[in-house]
C-alpha cells in the first residue's frame, strides 16, 4: 500500500506540472493544440516502450474488450486540451483547482456505485465529511 500511495502521490504532483509546461509551450508557439499534439507523441512514446519492456501484454485480448473501455482516452485528451488552452489565462491553480473539485465528484460517484469494475466504498457521512473537508482545504490554498 505505501508503494501504491507513493506512486499515486507522485502522479498527482505531475499534473500541475504537466498543466504549466504544456500551457506554457502552447501559449509560446501559439498553438496549443499542437502542443497537446506534441505532448501525446511524447505520451505515446513513453507508453509504447513501457509495453514492449513488459512484454506487450494484453495487446490480442484488446479488440474482444467493450468498446466503452476505450474512452479514456477521449478524456484524457480533453484534459489536456482544455487545460493547455485554459491555463495560461485562468492560471495552472485555479486550472488544477477546479480539476481537483471534478476529480473529488467522479472519484466519489465511481466509488459509491462501483462502476467499471472498481471496489464499491459507500459514501457515507465520514466519507463525504473528508471530501468536504478536502475541498474546503483546495479552496483555501487558491483564494489568497
Amino acid at each position: 500500500m505505501p508503494l501504491q500511495a507513493t506512486i499515486m502521490l507522485l502522479a498527482g504532483f505531475g499534473i500541475p506540472l504537466l498543466a504549466a509546461l504544456n500551457a506554457r509551450l502552447g501559449a509560446q508557439i501559439g498553438a496549443p493544440a499542437t502542443a497537446a499534439f506534441v505532448l501525446f507523441l511524447v505520451a505515446l512514446a513513453v507508453a509504447g516502450t513501457a509495453m514492449l519492456v513488459t512484454g506487450a501484454k494484453g495487446v490480442d485480448a484488446l479488440s474482444a474488450q467493450p468498446k466503452h473501455l476505450f474512452l479514456g482516452g477521449l478524456f484524457v485528451a480533453f484534459y489536456v486540451l482544455s487545460v493547455t488552452y485554459v491555463a495560461p489565462s485562468f492560471g495552472v491553480g485555479n486550472a488544477i483547482f477546479f480539476v481537483l473539485l471534478g476529480q473529488l465528484a467522479s472519484a466519489a460517484l465511481i466509488d459509491h456505485f462501483g462502476l467499471f469494475g472498481a471496489r464499491q466504498t459507500p459514501l457515507e457521512l465520514p466519507r463525504a465529511l473528508g471530501i468536504g473537508a478536502m475541498i474546503i482545504g483546495v479552496y483555501l490554498t487558491q483564494k489568497a
